[in-house]
């Protein structure tokens, strides 16, 4: 089992920045991607940013050049960055992480405000 604790999300103007962190803990071990998650009001859920153990990592469109996710595997902990910030980013964030099966975190609501 994998337990994950969000934190970072906030209000904060248009243009503005936040840093999301995901903490596992428990069976970190097996632990081979790690990725944020987003889910506006009245949509589906939609993959913000991924990264493997690896290193290599993945972006939805909306937000490269923008956002920038790492990960501290001394720590077990994903983070994502959040630059330039637009309203239509506003959503609640889920950690998501991937061993043999997959868990979810319980959200941190990002709100942007124009």
């Amino acid at each position: 089992q994998v337990q994950l604790v969000e934190s970072g999300g906030d209000l904060v103007q248009a243009g503005g920045s936040l840093r999301l962190s995901c903490a596992a803990s428990g069976n970190t071990a097996g632990i081979i991607y790690m990725a944020w998650y987003r889910q506006a009001p009245g949509k589906q859920r939609e993959l913000v940013a991924a990264i493997t153990s690896g290193g290599p990592t993945n972006y939805a469109d909306s937000v490269k050049g923008r956002f920038t996710i790492s990960r501290d595997n001394a720590k077990s902990t994903v983070y994502l960055q959040m630059n330039s910030l637009k309203p239509e980013d506003t959503a609640v964030y889920y950690c998501q992480v991937t061993t043999y099966r997959v868990y979810w975190g319980q959200g941190t609501q990002v709100t942007i405000s124009s």
